[in-house]
């Protein structure tokens, strides 16, 4: 009796040990059907080395033209009717290191750190108070929004259409994390002004949604700890070696137990 007990413990123990831990599983405290408030208004925000595509409308088109980065003529038909024809350069306005653009008529415009919204209705009160059109509609877009992925993650530099994109969808298009990611230690690096700053994130836990870098913004890093380096050889040979001794000793022990 005393010998089936010591056997069944040592097993216990084996596979206790071999088992995968839950904390690999996102989102744990997340209930079915809970409901999580979202920032749905997020915006991003200019940085320098943006890249941003500016269009200037308004409802005499020739008015426009002197604000877009286009090539185009002006036509005036038979019946009065004016009519534009452009060509749009994609080049788009680089924010300089200074964070400042260079716009057509309006000449240099500090747009760093202003969201998407708030750089637009710089540029049209600017129209609007030069006398130049009364009711301008400016609208700005990323022509070179992007992030990188390193770590226990497929690394690379990875760019997306637009300007809204999670921490969990950068993840996602970076094939997930790896079977050695620290899921409770995702940082995202962040450049805010003059200084880098780091936050960590534990995807196991619901918290993260509210985490200033759960919407990330141009050239964040993500850096998925590992739990061992990948260029480590001694370290996995050391796995190897646990995974090994566990499987002999579950085997000498069937064999002991069987024996007697």
């Amino acid at each position: 009796m005393k010998n089936k007990l010591l056997f069944l413990s040592l097993m216990v123990i084996l596979m206790t040990s071999c088992a995968s831990p839950k904390k690999f599983v996102y989102l744990q405290d997340m209930k079915v059907g809970e409901k999580e408030a979202f920032n749905f208004k997020h915006e991003a925000i200019v940085h320098r080395d943006d890249r941003l595509s500016i269009t200037v409308t308004c409802k005499s088109p020739e008015l426009a033209l002197p604000f877009n980065n286009q090539q185009g003529f002006v036509s005036v038909a038979a019946d009065g009717q004016v009519e534009s024809r452009s060509v749009t350069k994609e080049v788009g306005y680089r924010v300089d290191i200074d964070g400042n653009i260079v716009f057509p008529i309006l000449g240099k415009i500090q747009l760093e750190g202003l969201t998407v919204s708030q750089a637009s209705e710089l540029i049209r009160n600017k129209i609007i108070e030069g006398n130049y059109i009364n009711d301008p509609q400016v609208s700005i877009e990323f022509l070179n929004f992007k992030y990188s992925v390193l770590g226990a993650a497929n690394a690379g530099v990875y760019s997306v259409e637009g300007d809204r994109v999670t921490l969990l969808e950068a993840l996602a298009k970076a094939g997930d994390t790896k079977m050695n990611a620290r899921v409770d230690q995702v940082l995202v690096i962040r450049e805010v002004g003059n200084e880098r700053v780091v936050y960590s994130h534990d995807l196991r836990s619901k918290e993260f949604f509210n985490s200033p870098a759960f919407y990330l913004q141009q050239n964040d890093v993500i850096y998925v700890v590992p739990k061992y380096r990948r260029t480590d050889t001694e370290s996995r040979i050391l796995q190897y070696i646990s995974v090994f001794v566990s499987i002999a000793t579950a085997a000498s022990a069937v064999l002991w137990y069987t024996t007697r």
